[in-house]
């Protein structure tokens, strides 16, 4: 499967080094190596193999290789100042890339700073338009021309095994259940333990398993407090760490020029929405996913500041999803699992904020027209494929 970022990605490579981000097993190596395939010698080195380590501090690779590619490079101690000296003191023809499953932390103050040295990629799990061959938009534009719903079928399968190469092209729900399991176990384990000295494992692990459950909700990280049995410091401190691992991501509620609108309460999505096991809950969370996805690629493949937010004020109106566009308002998004009593508050805050474009999107209807106050109810399979 060739992935979304291959083709920005090499050109990229070519100015500066690459920074590529993203969950364990969404196809980071996969994509590093098939790059890899453009260039000449190309050379993938992994700190996690013991026999690796060596070659990558001892920097025994060769000069004529055109790609080096360096994965889990983060948890060296002292890596920043290290790779700004191989980058500094590279052969001209030689492209460097590091990959990593936690977020590359580079905006710390001191001397090795890799800053104007490097483009920063965040890839995502596999979306709508990538497993069904739909279009991929360099920028927003506001007709989804993507599938006819004749291939929901294939959407079906991305809602049910989730988006992460490995059970979703095995198609079976028994792989998938297995891998959910040994990749839950690493992340929650593994990977915090790499990234942070965490105590009380054993809770954060219980806190994983709950926040399945508070998916589509404002999060009462009170209520998580209560259930996990941790303070409200070291609460918010988890969830920080579960971000940093790509467990969790949070989306803001949005209360520019909206006066009774939340400004606190976020919510709480994960990278893999297969683990939400309420149908509605799983089926918001995937397409916070695809708009999250879509975000990320405007930044850092166009330099667009795009921005996912949610709505909700204090007489309970709500709007699943707003995405704003270089800090305005662009346009909204309601997920429901039917085509049946679009949400009358897509038209209250669209026109609260001035926004024209408004979506009702949904997983389960094959109906697809504009309601006469100006909302588009949609099929998923149309919406989401229009997405990158």
């Amino acid at each position: 499967m060739d992935r979304y970022l291959a083709i920005p990605a090499k050109s990229d490579l070519k100015k500066k080094m690459l920074l590529l981000s993203g969950p364990r097993q969404v196809g980071k190596t996969t994509l590093s190596m098939q790059l890899g395939e453009s260039f000449k010698n190309p050379v993938y080195l992994n700190w996690d193999d013991s026999g690796h380590k060596l070659r990558i501090k001892d920097r025994q690779w060769p000069p004529e290789s055109g790609l080096i590619v360096l994965d889990e490079i983060h948890k060296m101690n002292g890596w920043k100042g290290w790779v700004k000296g191989v980058y500094d003191t590279k052969p001209q023809q030689q492209s460097i890339m590091l990959t990593g499953s936690a977020r590359l932390n580079i905006y710390k103050k001191g001397g090795d700073s890799l800053l104007g040295r490097y483009h920063h990629y965040r890839l995502h799990p596999v979306t709508a338009s990538e497993h069904l061959g739909g279009c991929k938009l360099p920028e927003y534009e506001k007709k989804f021309t993507g599938l006819s719903f004749d291939k929901s079928a294939g959407l079906e399968e991305l809602f049910k095994l989730g988006g992460f190469p490995e059970p979703l092209l095995s198609g079976s729900e028994k792989e998938h259940k297995r891998w959910l399991k040994e990749r839950h176990e690493l992340v929650l384990r593994e990977d915090v333990r790499d990234l942070e000295e965490v105590k009380m494992l054993g809770k954060l692990e219980l806190l994983g398993l709950l926040i399945p459950g508070r998916v589509g909700s404002p999060l009462s990280v009170q209520s998580l407090v209560e259930d996990v049995g941790a303070s409200h410091k070291t609460l918010q401190y988890w969830l920080d760490v579960l971000a940093r691992v790509y467990f969790s991501f949070k989306v803001m509620p949005y209360s520019r020029h909206l006066a009774r609108a939340l400004k606190k309460e976020h919510k709480i999505y994960l990278w893999d929405w297969s683990q939400v096991e309420n149908d509605g809950a799983r089926f918001e969370n995937m397409v916070a996913s695809h708009l999250l996805k879509w975000c990320n690629f405007q930044e850092d493949v166009n330099g667009i500041k795009a921005e996912l937010w949610y709505l909700r004020d204090r007489e309970k109106r709500e709007t699943d999803f707003l995405v704003t566009w270089e800090g305005a308002p662009a346009f909204l998004v309601e997920c429901k699992l039917s085509d049946e009593s679009p949400s009358p508050h897509l038209t209250y805050f669209g026109s609260r904020l001035g926004i024209k474009d408004r979506y009702h999107v949904t997983l389960n209807g094959k109906k697809d027209y504009l309601l006469p106050e100006g909302t588009r109810v949609i099929p998923a399979s149309k919406f989401l494929a229009g997405l990158i």
